[in-house]
């Protein structure tokens, strides 16, 4: 059961990564975000966004106890927990305004692919930056810390869709782009 609590914490390996693993470890949730919005419903989105931030919180906890380390670089389950979050902002804007929840194939081709990129890059800014609140939240014990940080980057990243939807870059035409 350890093994199998630390190959999740470790995002299946992408926390092994020599390089980066936390981008590593980003662009596995990448993965989970196309994974929610393939189940085609804001529920299942909701649903599974939480499973995966209280996974992490367990999961990155026992890690950090298995591995006798304070939030081990390995450990990169909050990072791809997190991911789904920071695009809850962009995607509930379009699903309220089209009536139409968002394919992976759409959010990842043509213009929706350059402003999914910029919430990656934004995401990973403020992980790595860690502004207030960020850096404090990874005061709190165990699993709590390591995963807060990322959830409160993610809703640092929510605040790009502001600009972006005043700007008309979220609008229902712009995001299918034919």
């Amino acid at each position: 059961m350890d093994r199998l609590v630390l190959s999740l914490a470790q995002g299946l390996g992408a926390g092994l990564s020599p390089w980066a693993p936390g981008t590593v470890g980003s662009l596995a949730g990448m993965f989970w975000l196309a994974l929610l919005l393939a189940l085609g419903s804001p529920w299942w989105y909701g649903a599974g966004s939480l499973v995966g931030v209280g996974l992490s919180v367990w999961c990155c906890g026992a890690a950090e106890r298995m591995l006798g380390q304070k939030d081990p670089a390995s450990v990169v389950l909050d990072e791809m927990a997190a991911l789904p979050l920071c695009f809850a902002g962009w995607i509930g804007y379009v699903w309220v305004k089209n009536g139409e929840w968002l394919s992976p194939a759409t959010l990842f081709s043509g213009r929706p692919l350059l402003l999914a990129v910029a919430g990656f890059a934004a995401f990973r800014c403020v992980d790595i930056l860690k502004p207030w609140p960020v850096r404090q939240s990874q005061a709190w014990p165990g699993g709590w810390g390591i995963t807060a940080d990322d959830v409160l980057a993610a809703l640092y990243v929510n605040g790009l869709w502001v600009p972006a939807a005043l700007a008309g870059w979220l609008e229902p035409a712009a995001v299918r782009d034919p």
